[in-house]
């Protein structure tokens, strides 16, 4: 089914909101029932429009963060922009048992198939984590062996997406190893100062590119251009790098 999602013609359907849980201080997960959803793939996103009453009509694109779930709910996880027209009501208006008009499932590039045998390497800037949330998801929903590898970069741990859920995984998971790289301010605990990612990092914490991983690389547009310029300094087939980036730098 989720296969098949790619290529279907998308039209507008009303989902509603059935749960609705914080991430973080200003990131928040709306678990949706959408009406006939066809399946999707992880990578894929959805579009929401929202409507005011005079008609006035904004409209957003927002990752899916669970992996097909068939006949399932699908959630979305949304970080406040304060200057944002649809991200303020998603974070701080909707409640379970509202009703949003959703599109979807979009993209065929960005996503990851589980017959795909690779390595893959997940770059993660922000909120640019949902999306390979869902990579991480999906495989551990098909029993998956391909190796994983997440090196996640994020100002504070007061603004890591999953964070519980990501160490729990790397814990129980021998094949999935999570690395965050905190930018602004790292727990008390943590042996390294707050840096931006670097070459060393991708370097010590990636693939080898002799290991030809699927490289999947998601966040601001600055980081997104950087990191990828870092892979292919490395040595990293740029045909096996798929970038997804959202705003400004």
């Amino acid at each position: 089914m989720a296969r098949a999602a790619v290529s279907r013609r998308l039209t507008w359907r009303a989902a509603t909101v059935v749960a609705a849980r914080w991430e973080t201080p200003s990131a928040r997960t709306l678990v949706l029932d959408v009406p006939e959803w066809p399946g999707h793939l992880a990578g894929q996103h959805l579009d929401i429009r929202l409507t005011a009453e005079d008609g006035y009509q904004a409209q957003r694109s927002y990752s899916i963060a669970s992996a097909w779930p068939g006949d399932g709910p699908v959630e979305i996880s949304v970080q406040r922009l304060e200057d944002g027209e649809v991200s303020p009501y998603l974070t701080d208006v909707v409640e379970p048992g509202d009703r949003i008009e959703v599109r979807g499932p979009v993209g065929g590039w960005f996503v990851w198939r589980d017959t795909a045998t690779a390595p893959v390497l997940l770059l993660a800037g922000g909120s640019g984590v949902v999306p390979l949330m869902a990579m991480i998801r999906a495989r551990s929903l098909a029993g998956g062996r391909q190796p994983f590898r997440l090196i996640y970069s994020v100002r504070t741990p007061e603004d890591a997406l999953y964070a519980g859920e990501l160490r729990r995984r790397g814990r129980e998971d021998a094949g999935l190893d999570v690395r965050f790289v905190w930018t602004r301010r790292a727990p008390d605990d943590w042996p390294h100062p707050p840096k931006r990612i670097d070459v060393a990092t991708v370097n010590t914490y990636g693939w080898p590119p002799d290991l030809q991983p699927d490289c999947f690389v998601c966040g601001p547009t600055t980081f997104v251009e950087t990191a990828a310029d870092m892979l292919v300094a490395l040595g990293h087939d740029p045909k096996r790098i798929r970038t997804e980036r959202f705003g400004g730098a």
